[in-house]
């Protein structure tokens, strides 16, 4: 989620197919049903990848996959089917905790990819396209922490600071 700024709602919805491995993208079907396409780092897609070849199918059993329960979709739950936006919560809040972090949740991984991006010298107008985001206002609510590290610059370098 981190990796590629999903919401916690689009987990679920990646399919098999949307998966570019080899060019290390993945298309996300996001809100109104506008489809984007989002890099993946390596670390995101050795992960993936070792997840798709050791814990995925151990969630498809031979009457599972008659019956076709888990869709086609790469992430699912441990009844074979696709992973729901509750339990992506559920799942972040979990591991959240075991790493001593008390009000995390899956918006946050979102907020960290776009401010880390940013601070890192993206373009609004890229930002938004990863997010998906429809309005570039939605966007630029992650600016105030480059406006915070820029005042900070101005105060710690610019002679009349």
């Amino acid at each position: 989620m981190y990796a590629s700024g999903l919401r916690a709602s689009e987990v679920g919805t990646i399919a098999l197919a949307d998966l570019q491995e080899r060019i290390g993208v993945i298309r996300i079907l996001g809100k109104g049903d506008k489809h984007r396409l989002v890099p993946m780092g390596k670390p995101a897609i050795n992960a993936l990848d070792q997840y798709l070849k050791q814990c995925r199918p151990m969630l498809i059993t031979a009457e599972r996959a008659a019956d076709r329960r888990d869709q086609g979709k790469i992430f699912l739950s441990r009844t074979g089917r696709p992973i729901e936006r509750v339990r992506v919560w559920q799942l972040v809040k979990h591991y959240a905790n075991q790493a001593g972090l008390e009000k995390a949740h899956p918006h946050m991984l979102r907020h960290s990819f776009a401010t880390h991006l940013l601070a890192g010298g993206a373009d609004l107008r890229i930002v938004q396209d990863l997010l998906g985001h429809a309005d570039i206002t939605t966007t630029q609510i992650y600016t105030h922490v480059d406006r915070t590290k820029l005042r900070q610059t101005i105060k710690n370098l610019h002679p009349r600071g």
